[in-house]
């Protein structure tokens, strides 16, 4: 997935509900620091687009229809938006002021969760396919194991046998993986 992508998507969820601002909280939140040339493969596969209106969180449902999976729109660009509440994934305090501010020409503001935040719920998530991209994340050096343990610290997980799945796996990651310096 690129930016241009994301742009043409946008502009189609601002016609459709005239909001200007969307946060982007998944997978596809790396390309708030990489481009698609910089970032692994593995971490741009995503062709859902998790998201959310920033002034009006529950107004992004009404975009489903025209947007979301099986839409006219995913069937015509092979992409979707999917639409998800601010309040569903496990993330660490003070997530919100981490977001990263991306201006588009079109007039659009987009704004990506930090990566860290979004490698903090996918270890609590533990999908597979998650520790793929926290792999390549880390591989790369676009995620720290450092910051990500810190995180936890601050991260009202599940219950403690989730807490405790997360750092095992960050764990394991950090062993299995040859990180890469984290970019600055």
């Amino acid at each position: 997935m690129e930016m241009n992508s994301l742009s043409l998507l946008f502009d189609q969820a601002r016609q459709l509900c005239g909001h200007r601002e969307f946060v982007i909280l998944g997978s596809l939140s790396i390309l708030g620091v990489a481009s698609g040339s910089e970032a692994p493969i593995r971490m741009l596969m995503s062709i859902d687009v998790d998201c959310y209106t920033k002034l009006d969180p529950p107004r992004i449902f009404e975009l489903n229809d025209a947007l979301g999976e099986g839409s006219p729109f995913e069937i015509e660009h092979g992409f979707y938006l999917d639409p998800i509440s601010p309040r569903l994934p496990t993330l660490p305090d003070q997530w919100e002021a981490r977001l990263i501010r991306l201006p588009l020409e079109n007039g659009i503001t987009l704004y990506f969760l930090d990566p860290n935040d979004v490698a903090v719920s996918k270890y609590a998530r533990g999908e597979p396919r998650d520790r793929e991209w926290l792999q390549a994340g880390l591989g790369a050096g676009l995620l720290s194991g450092a910051i990500i343990e810190s995180r936890f610290r601050h991260t009202s997980f599940l219950d403690l046998r989730e807490r405790a799945r997360a750092t095992s796996a960050l764990t394991e990651d950090r062993r299995r993986v040859k990180i890469r310096r984290p970019r600055k």
